[in-house]
C-alpha cells in the first residue's frame, strides 16, 4: 500500500481533540473540501464494548487511538503510550514552556505546526535541517507554510552568491480556519473579521522575519504582509528585494532553476506554464517558483531590484514538511542513539 510505503517506520500511535469520536475522525479523513474523497482504507472500533463512542480509527489496519484534549499537555498519556514525537498543532502551545508539557508527559521531541516563541529552534526543510542537534533541541518549530516558500528562494540567492540587501514580501493567501464566514467580532484585528469568502483582507505575517531565524545573514533584512483572499486553498508569494551585488532577472532565474533540479529538489519545483492556484493543489513542494510570471514582470536592464513570484498549497505543501522534519530528527536522533 502505498500511503504505508511512503511513511514507512512512523507509527501514529494516537491523535487528540475536544471531540474524541472516532467516528468523526473516520468522516473527517474519508472526505475533504479540497484533497477529495480519501483513497484507502478507513473503519473504527472500541477498546471497551461499554464505551458509548468509538474511540479507535483503524486506516489501512493501523490502529490509532483518539483522545479526549486535555487542558495541558502535562495530562496526556504519552509515556503510557510510548510516544516519541508530538505534532503540536492546536496552535494553543505555541511558545517553549507550553510546548514542553509534552515533554514532562513523555514524549521525548516537540514539533510545533507554527511559528514559536521563547527561543524555540526554527527549522525549515531544505534550508537549515543541519542546524537540528538531537542533544539540545527537544522543541523544535516548523516554521509556518509562508516561511516554507520564501526561505528555499532566499537560500538559494544567497547560497548561489547573488545576496539580499533589503526585502519586501506579499503573501497572497487562502483564508484559513482563524477567519469569520459572515462579519464577526474581532477586537484585536478588526478587518480580520469581516467576511472571509467575499472580501480581500490586509492582514499581518511575520513570515518574512523570520526568515532570519533560519538564516541569520538576512536578519533585519526582510518584512512582509499578507493578503487573505477568498480562495480555499493555495496561497503565492510575491517578493521584492534588492540584491547585495549586481545581476539580472535572467541569472535569478537560472540560479533558482539549478537549485531546483540539485540542492532544494523535493523542497522547490518551477512552473513555466500559464497556471493558476487551484493548478497547485496537493503539491507536495514548499515552493513553485513561477518563472513566467517573474521573467515577465520585472524592469529590463534593472540590476539590483527584482521581484519573484512562488506558489505553495499552504495545507498540503506544509503537511508533508511537517513529515520531512519528523523522519530528519528520528534519523539524526538514531544516529545520536538518543
Amino acid at each position: 500500500d502505498s500511503i504505508n510505503a511512503e511513511y514507512m517506520g512512523i507509527d501514529v500511535v494516537a491523535v487528540v481533540d475536544v471531540a474524541p469520536d472516532a467516528d468523526y475522525f473516520c468522516y473527517q479523513i474519508k472526505y475533504d473540501s479540497m484533497r477529495g474523497r480519501f483513497k484507502h482504507r478507513v473503519t473504527t472500533a472500541k477498546s471497551n464494548p461499554s464505551l458509548k463512542e468509538s474511540d479507535l480509527l483503524i486506516v489501512n489496519g493501523h490502529t490509532t487511538r483518539c483522545i479526549n484534549a486535555t487542558r495541558s499537555p502535562r495530562q496526556l498519556p504519552w509515556k503510557a503510550l510510548g510516544v516519541d514525537f508530538v505534532v503540536e498543532s492546536t496552535g494553543l502551545f505555541t511558545d517553549r514552556e507550553s510546548a514542553e508539557g509534552h515533554l514532562a508527559a513523555g514524549a521525548r521531541k516537540v514539533i510545533i505546526s507554527a511559528p514559536a516563541k521563547g527561543g524555540v529552534k526554527t527549522i525549515v526543510m531544505g534550508v537549515n535541517e543541519s542546524d537540528y542537534s538531537p542533544e539540545t533541541h527537544h522543541v523544535v518549530s516548523n516554521a509556518s507554510c509562508t516561511t516554507n516558500c520564501l526561505a528555499p528562494l532566499v537560500h538559494c540567492l544567497l547560497r548561489e552568491g547573488i545576496g539580499l540587501e533589503s526585502g519586501l514580501m506579499t503573501t497572497i493567501h487562502a483564508y484559513t480556519a482563524t477567519q469569520k464566514t459572515v462579519d464577526g467580532p474581532s477586537k484585536k484585528d478588526w478587518r480580520g473579521g469581516r467576511a472571509a469568502g467575499i472580501n480581500i483582507i490586509p492582514s499581518t505575517t511575520g513570515a518574512a522575519r523570520a526568515v532570519g531565524e533560519v538564516l541569520p545573514a538576512t536578519r533585519g533584512k526582510l518584512t512582509g504582509m499578507a493578503f487573505r483572499v477568498p480562495v480555499a486553498d493555495v496561497s503565492v508569494v510575491d517578493l521584492t528585494l534588492i540584491t547585495a551585488v549586481p545581476t539580472s532577472i535572467k541569472e535569478i532565474d537560472a540560479a533558482l532553476r539549478r537549485a531546483a533540479g540539485t540542492y532544494l529538489r523535493g523542497f522547490l519545483a518551477v512552473t513555466d506554464e500559464e497556471a493558476v492556484s487551484t493548478d497547485f493543489l496537493n503539491d507536495t513542494n514548499s515552493s513553485i517558483y513561477d518563472s513566467k510570471a517573474t521573467l515577465e514582470n520585472n524592469l529590463a536592464g534593472e540590476k539590483r531590484m527584482f521581484k519573484i513570484v512562488s506558489w505553495y498549497d499552504n495545507e498540503w505543501g506544509y503537511s508533508n514538511r511537517v513529515v520531512d522534519l519528523l523522519r530528519h530528527m528520528a534519523a539524526r536522533d538514531r544516529d545520536s542513539k538518543l
